[in-house]
């Protein structure tokens, strides 16, 4: 089912709708009143008659339509019996606001069960329970009870806490930051984070998905269609939980388990998701992605009034494996002709402090017309002749004639606003450091470099499966959990890789005469499915060159080890040919993640 009649219905019925003030239902009524919502609205409330001017019903069925969405905020153990109410007049789509399910413990957790079972008979798909709502500011929807709503814009977002979503909302209204759409999932016992994605991937109003998230809840269909989005828009996310402080705090703030961090570290880049780090890092990034062109390439080019920034800026760059770009000598010679002889003509460019907005315009034309240049930072501190506005108005104007991204860091306050306001209206993201402007071109080429990465080709090849199968089944039947080395040597094969060749002494005698066999120099290992890590036991010779080596090293083990280990069953010495490669060391571990596999 499309979930696309959560974001534009063309009517909503709030059952739990209040009259009274500081209720959810009377904040969540008035808020998709006063986001000019342009459907049909439906309170419900037996105890109403009329709600801000707008007839209340007293149950669904008195409505006499079927709305596209509904709005449930009543007591978390009437829930149930809303959706069967809802199930019966055929709604479709629904948003459970209310809290009080699994987050609050076994008794929430049967409820929510309850719920779904429900929802599922009906063919009911919700949002929720324990959600702030969703908002679609391009459709004038705000079915949330979380503030005013945000300028159209094409970031996408999700959350599982409303209340950071509220106060992520109340930063981007503060910073004029806009969004396609924004959805609080709660609990998620229906609709969950990957199905957003999907949805957000599916949206043409939608150039970047953001979110924050506690848990994933199918991480191998995350990994499978976070990658396939990710190759036409960028996904950036918060992930929580990565302590053992912050995993419990996550599990009884939704009732969800956090994953292993290594597993979601692993799962992001392989899907090419963008973690970050904070909602500031969040935002820096999002608003690069939504407004301007990607980068195609490292090179990044410094305009700047004033030396000192110019080379924090510098700094950045090297430090962020960015590549300061080299300019033309056409270029170079061009900004000479024009620019006070005082100017630094090379990168980074200083159009010095009496800079005023036609020298920088003039400025970043030349050197977004230079051909080594793949992005550009415009720097700017306010000194006595130093023109704000009318400088970022010339950014703006040649920021949307260029194809390469331009990032501006106007420093300072209060002196500098004019112009800061001027940048985030004109789609110019602004940077309160060089820092963080040129963290953000770095993760806008790494992207990139994601995108255009080789594609992966898994080549089919023969495998003896009976032989892996038998190895395996019989350390189970044993009660083996770990598989010695010659066996797991013997697993290897089986996979066609190449080992080096070897065999299992039982005397001194037998591992000289397979020595010989094999060709020195050779490599003796202790056999035991008790020692694991051999070296630390003195289980291991390497370079071994003559027979009377080979006896002495399996004698010297021989004696010792069972001393060391009087626990483990020792059953010889793996005697091995050694093998001199210019290839690399590979040591493999794999790990069971409850959430990816």
């Amino acid at each position: 089912m499309s979930l696309q009649s959560f974001f534009h219905p063309k009517s909503v019925a709030v059952i739990g709708a209040s009259r009274q003030k500081g209720k959810v239902g009377f904040e969540m009524l008035t808020n998709l009143i006063a986001g000019g919502y342009r459907g049909k609205i439906f309170p419900v409330n037996p105890k109403s008659e009329e709600i801000e001017g707008l007839k209340c019903y007293p149950d669904l069925a008195s409505i006499g339509e079927t709305p596209d969405l509904v709005i449930i905020i009543v007591p978390a153990p009437f829930v149930p019996a809303v959706l069967e109410e809802c199930g019966r007049i055929r709604v479709k789509s629904a948003i459970i606001i209310t809290a009080g399910f699994k987050e609050v413990g076994p008794e929430g957790k049967k409820l929510e069960e309850e719920v779904v079972k429900i929802a599922k008979r009906a063919g009911i798909r919700f949002i929720g329970p324990n959600c702030l709502g969703l908002i679609a500011p391009s459709h004038r929807l705000n079915a949330s009870f979380g503030g005013d709503l945000p300028v159209p814009g094409s970031i996408g977002y999700i959350s599982q806490s409303g209340a950071l979503l509220a106060a992520i909302l109340d930063l981007a209204n503060a910073n004029g930051i806009g969004f396609s759409s924004l959805v609080s999932i709660g609990n998620k016992a229906d609709i969950d984070e990957l199905d957003i994605i999907k949805a957000f991937g599916a949206q043409k109003e939608t150039k970047v998905i953001a979110g924050y998230l506690e848990s994933i809840t199918d991480g191998d269909g995350f990994v499978r269609e976070a990658e396939d989005i990710s190759n036409r828009k960028p996904i950036l996310l918060m992930k929580s939980g990565s302590t053992a402080a912050g995993a419990k705090a996550a599990s009884s703030h939704t009732g969800s388990l956090a994953g292993g961090e290594v597993a979601y570290e692993s799962a992001f880049h392989r899907a090419g998701v963008i973690r970050c780090n904070s909602i500031k890092e969040q935002f820096d990034f999002a608003q690069a992605f939504a407004n301007q062109p990607l980068p195609q390439g490292p090179s990044v080019a410094v305009i700047t009034n004033a030396g000192g920034p110019g080379i924090m800026a510098a700094d950045a760059i090297e430090e962020q494996g960015l590549t300061f770009a080299k300019l033309a000598d056409e270029t170079i010679q061009k900004l000479a002709r024009n620019l006070p002889a005082a100017a630094n003509t090379r990168n980074p460019v200083d159009v010095l402090g009496d800079a005023l907005a036609d020298r920088y315009e003039f400025a970043l034309n030349v050197v977004l017309d230079d051909p080594n240049v793949n992005s550009a930072l415009v720097l700017l501190t306010p000194q006595a002749m130093t023109q704000s506005k009318e400088t970022a108005e010339a950014v703006v104007r040649i920021a949307k004639k260029k194809g390469q991204p331009v990032l501006a860091c106007f420093l300072g306050a209060v002196k500098v606003d004019e112009g800061v306001q001027v940048l985030r209206h004109g789609n110019v993201p602004q940077y309160d450091s060089p820092e963080s402007a040129v963290a953000t071109l770095k993760v806008m080429v790494d992207y990139v470099r994601w995108r255009n990465r080789p594609k992966r080709v898994v080549r089919l090849f023969s495998v003896n499966r009976r032989k892996v199968e038998s190895i395996v089944e019989r350390h189970l039947r044993q009660g083996q959990l770990d598989i010695g080395e010659a066996e797991a040597k013997d697993i290897i094969e089986a996979y066609g890789f190449a080992t080096p060749k070897g065999s299992i002494a039982t005397t001194a005698d037998q591992a000289a005469n397979i020595a010989q066999q094999l060709g020195y120099p050779v490599v003796l290992k202790i056999w035991s499915p008790d020692i694991l890590h051999k070296s630390d036991v003195g289980g291991v010779k390497v370079g071994l060159k003559s027979e009377q080596e080979v006896k002495d090293a399996f004698d010297l083990m021989m004696y010792r080890i069972p001393k060391k280990r009087p626990d483990a069953n020792i059953l010889g010495v793996l005697v091995q040919e050694m093998v001199r490669t210019s290839g690399k060391e590979v040591i493999i571990g794999m790990h069971r993640d409850p959430h990816f596999g």
